[in-house]
């Protein structure tokens, strides 16, 4: 599946970040990145769906759980037209873009990681999570356990400042000024290619069913 020629091409993209470049190269593309990547969506597949069948996993080259390789430049500074690592994406049915809860699959030369959560959700989903964390504090705290246990640690942005209607003597004001809620776990380049990768990614996720769970239960989405 995953080889190191993925890196290697990640690599050179990088260094070669432009449209006549990647065209020209674009059956690397296929053999090294994008073929491997729909093999592990495929075979992630009854897996994904024994963490819940709430989730999709759709091995699709175009809308499906392979984000697509060209970066969005509209609002950036960056200009170079492609992304030079790999995003998967195992969201849920119910949610309509990347900012849905899901489970996440990240491969590039400068690290490489596996994660859970909702990134970047709207006010409204921010608002009914952290409402959710104020009234229901121990499950929230169980959902962190396991991840600890499991060797992840929730990462993403937070507010400098409490949120409105939150006292900063909260027991759990830090939780509480989250933007993000997203649990990661790095992983070594040895086990994504590794023939087991598949294994290791399901055995590793389930350490995040408790805080998969627990936002879904905020957001009313069934898990």
């Amino acid at each position: 599946m995953f080889t190191q020629g993925c890196f290697d091409f990640l690599a050179a993209l990088q260094l070669n970040n432009d449209r006549a470049w990647f065209k020209a190269n674009q059956h690397q593309y296929e053999a090294l990145v994008r073929t491997p990547a729909l093999q592990f969506i495929e075979q992630m597949q009854p897996h994904v769906f024994a963490l819940s069948p709430r989730l999709t996993a759709v091995a699709k080259k175009v809308g499906g759980s392979l984000m697509r390789p060209q970066r969005d430049t509209r609002f950036s500074n960056d200009k170079a037209p492609y992304k030079s690592n790999v995003g998967i994406q195992f969201r849920h049915f119910q949610g309509k873009d990347v900012h849905a809860p899901g489970l996440y699959v990240h491969l590039a030369n400068d690290g490489c990681f596996i994660a859970a959560g909702i990134w970047h959700p709207e006010s409204p989903i921010l608002s009914k999570i952290r409402a959710c964390i104020d009234e229901n504090p121990n499950g929230y705290k169980k959902a962190l356990s396991d991840l600890n246990n499991g060797g992840f640690y929730l990462d993403g942005d937070s507010l400098q400042r409490p949120p409105k209607g939150y006292d900063k003597q909260h027991p759990l004001i830090n939780e509480l000024k989250r933007k993000d809620f997203i649990a990661v776990k790095t992983v070594p380049l040895s086990a994504i290619i590794a023939d087991d990768f598949v294994e290791y990614c399901h055995q590793q996720l389930q350490h995040t069913q408790r805080l998969m769970a627990y936002l879904c239960f905020a957001l009313e989405l069934d898990y």
